[in-house]
């Protein structure tokens, strides 16, 4: 079954793993106090006030979010993603505080304005992480359908579980139980050690990002087809709310049973999803979420009934995932490898900033044409988008190539770490996918050398003259002497587990280290180092 060989390719990578649970405490902690201080303000102020409190929750980390994405560029990024959960655990706690204390709104507002603000750091980190955890191409597409997967059904948990302790507490129990969430979520990926800061010395990686956006076509569609679907959200976050209270009478607590319903149709589109990985192009299924999104809203404002509302809101949720994980797998394949958290933080802004139109476009709805008017209104909005950006959809198909598992990899070899990203990519093109299986020998001593291997997953034996050396594992790399001295391979390396590597010829491989002050004198040194030390069959 699909979906079942998706999850074992995402859970059977052990950091991978740790990365998407922790994804889940994150999204239960941010979609749990979203819809509880939502109610709190509806309580207070109706619509408008609900309205007002989330721009104010969304404005600043809308301007927060570009700066905040640059950390997982110029800090390893595992390093950031753990004291981003942190961070949000240290926010959520303090407005929990505020509102259990009966703190005066204003206050308790602020407070989760800055808990919205330090949400903002984790996606772009998580971008910036997860190709560099990825042992193949098939497998990142996988990871951001897990995580798809895992917001789906976040948004079935958390909102019903929001629901719930509404009902026997407050807007103040439910932040106190997503900060333990969010304490939880950072114990789990603290133990991930991740690859080096992609930009450590580019100062100039912000403008870059920003130029990314400005000359790239295909970049600036996609931002915008994303920001387009979190107008929508940001939309219906408060639209559930009139759904309940006004159209449905429901209650309050009716909210989060509806956007539970949302999430529930996410739950449903998993098989949707995963058959997105492996795929090449991406824009047939991601015009087709968004037109189920539209046609879904469009019955629901016609007849806003209980039993269709539900049913019709977990169709918009099916939707809406494919839209968000086929947007999002295409804007990481376009992005340069070094700038993802950037790219990542300047959507994370975008899509803050759009959740905060769309929050306060909905009482503007509301108000002039009624409920039933908002709802089809909030359904035209990912259609319109997808019809104004159509003539570009395929270019960002056919431009959707760069290797950004295979950069990551090289990017994390000492060797490689200096070459600027044209290079890199240039090298990345010529990586070829090797598969072996346990006790097959790679290399032979004695035998000409013409390849440099990059260990994706699994494990090897370096051997020589019978004796068993060392374990070569994620990371790490053999063939260079062979390539550099033009001599004979110095050892055996033979496969202790089923393992992946990727090969790059020693064309390009001398290309490379030759055609680069910094990577030639690397790879003298650590030749050098292994030569003297008698160690040079440790790297054949």
């Amino acid at each position: 079954m699909r979906v079942a060989r998706v999850s074992r390719s995402v859970f059977g990578n052990p950091e991978l793993r740790r990365v998407e649970l922790a994804f889940a405490a994150f999204n239960a902690a941010e979609w749990g106090v979203w819809i509880a201080m939502l109610v709190y303000a509806y309580d207070r102020g109706g619509a408008t006030e609900a309205g007002v409190v989330a721009a104010v929750q969304l404005v600043p980390a809308a301007v927060f979010a570009p700066v905040a994405a640059g950390f997982a560029d110029r800090f390893p990024p595992a390093r950031v993603l753990t004291l981003a959960y942190v961070a949000q655990a240290t926010a959520l706690g303090a407005t929990a505080a505020a509102l259990l204390a009966g703190a005066p709104a204003p206050l308790s507002y602020a407070l989760a304005a800055c808990a919205a603000s330090a949400v903002t750091l984790t996606r772009p980190a998580q971008a910036a992480l997860v190709p560099a955890l990825a042992r193949a191409p098939e497998e990142l597409t996988a990871a951001n359908v897990v995580s798809g997967w895992i917001e789906s059904v976040s948004l079935v948990a958390a909102p019903a579980a929001t629901g719930v302790l509404l009902d026997v507490g407050s807007p103040g129990l439910v932040f106190a139980v997503m900060a333990g969430l969010s304490v939880v979520g950072g114990l789990v990926v603290a133990p991930v050690e991740g690859p080096p800061p992609a930009a450590l010395e580019d100062e100039k990686a912000p403008l870059r990002a920003l130029r990314l956006v400005r000359n790239e076509p295909e970049a600036r569609l996609l931002l915008g087809l994303l920001a387009a679907e979190s107008v929508a959200v940001g939309a219906l976050d408060v639209l559930y709310v009139v759904l309940a209270v006004s159209l449905l009478g429901l209650g309050g607590s009716g909210a989060g049973y509806l956007n539970a319903a949302f999430g529930a149709g996410g739950v449903l589109g998993i098989a949707s999803t995963a058959a997105l990985v492996g795929r090449r192009h991406l824009v047939p299924p991601l015009a087709a979420g968004a037109l189920v999104w539209g046609g879904a809203f469009l019955v629901l404002g016609a007849s806003p009934q209980t039993a269709t509302a539900f049913a019709l809101l977990a169709v918009a949720g099916a939707g809406r995932l494919v839209v968000d994980v086929a947007g999002r797998t295409l804007l990481q394949r376009i992005s340069p490898v070094d700038l993802l958290a950037r790219t990542f933080g300047l959507l994370e802004g975008l899509s803050m900033a759009a959740l905060a139109v769309g929050s306060l476009l909905t009482p503007l709805l509301v108000a002039l044409a009624g409920g039933r008017a908002a709802v089809i209104g909030v359904g035209a909005v990912l259609p319109a988008a997808l019809l104004l950006g159509s003539s570009r959809l395929l270019a960002i198909d056919r431009r959707a190539t760069v290797p950004v598992v295979e950069l990551s990899l090289l990017r994390s070899l000492p060797l490689f770490a200096a070459l600027g990203p044209p290079a890199l990519e240039s090298l990345a093109r010529e990586l070829v996918a090797v598969e072996a299986s346990a006790g097959e020998a790679i290399v032979r001593e004695g035998e000409p050398g013409e390849l440099f291997y990059v260990v994706a997953d699994g494990e090897l034996e370096v051997s020589a003259d019978g004796r068993a050396l060392r374990l070569l594992r994620r990371g790490d790399s053999f063939g260079e002497i062979a390539l550099l001295r033009s001599v004979p391979r110095t050892a055996t390396v033979r496969a202790t587990t089923s393992v992946r590597l990727y090969a790059l010829g020693r064309g390009p491989f001398l290309a490379a280290v030759a055609g680069h002050p910094v990577a030639g004198g690397e790879a003298e040194r650590v030749v050098g180092e292994r030569l003297a030390a008698g160690q040079a069959t440790i790297a054949p």
